[in-house]
């Protein structure tokens, strides 16, 4: 793991920790038992047209703060009304000050999937997910042991969650296709520099299975992008800072779906 992702992830156990003294894992599960089937996450992006993955982020550690006057529910209905295919929802705290009550609120304003994006490495993530609404989460390989990794998808299979699985590089790719990925994410920013190439989403793109539901990940800012990235395979696409600089998000979805 890079510097930062050990950071976060040393603040995210703390919080976890703190966090299950409060609510017991016993607790989360019988507040599981009033949630409705997920909606399927994966099956939206598989439609034949622009299928966009919008989120809602107010800040990030290598921008800093991103979109000033944040209000969750008023971008996912923004994104609803201009064609999203699906919505992210950040909820790790202290470096992207999201919140799963940030999560919990945009369910109640759309009905399109949701994504929880946050640094999951425990099962209680995944119930706290489903009991917030989301339909998938978001399983980072840089920072999971390959049988961790696994035993985390499959409890997330097991609840009815899709799993977006996020990759950086070949070996990352050859640890996780060794298991039943059905959601493939390529993030073009390397975690390192933070710098973002869409090259790592099209040179990953020629070895990667057809039969996996592929989505690229930052840097993606024209139809000219999303053109390319399409002819090389890729069903979908996760945008955020692009929508989230921008004066009216969902203008700038629509105008990106065309």
């Amino acid at each position: 793991m890079t510097d930062i992702l050990d950071q976060i992830v040393l603040r995210k156990r703390e919080r976890l920790d703190a966090l299950k003294s409060l609510c017991p894992l016993a607790e989360l599960r019988t507040q599981a038992q009033n949630q409705g089937t997920p909606r399927g996450f994966i099956t939206a992006l598989q439609r034949p047209s622009i299928n966009i993955i919008a989120e809602a982020k107010r800040c990030s550690p290598s921008k800093g703060i991103i979109r000033e006057n944040f209000d969750p529910v008023e971008v996912a209905r923004n994104y609803t009304a201009n064609g999203a295919a699906a919505i992210s929802v950040l909820t790790e705290e202290d470096y992207f000050d999201g919140s799963l009550e940030y999560l919990k609120a945009v369910r109640a304003a759309t009905d399109l999937p949701l994504l929880r994006k946050d640094f999951i490495f425990d099962e209680y993530q995944i119930w706290e997910a489903l009991v917030t609404g989301a339909d998938a989460i978001l399983l980072i390989a840089a920072m999971l042991e390959a049988a961790q990794f696994n035993d985390l998808m499959q409890t997330a299979y097991g609840l009815g969650l899709d799993v977006l699985v996020e990759i950086h590089n070949r070996e990352e790719a050859e640890k996780v296709l060794a298991y039943d990925v059905r959601l493939l994410g390529v993030n073009n920013r390397n975690l390192r520099t933070f710098k973002t190439t869409l090259d790592t989403s099209l040179d990953l793109a020629r070895e990667l299975p057809r039969s996996i539901t592929l989505v690229s990940e930052s840097g993606i800012r024209t139809r000219e992008d999303i053109e390319t990235l399409r002819s090389a395979g890729y069903h979908a696409f996760l945008i955020g800072e692009e929508f989230m600089r921008a004066e009216d998000e969902g203008q700038a979805l629509k105008e990106l779906i065309g």
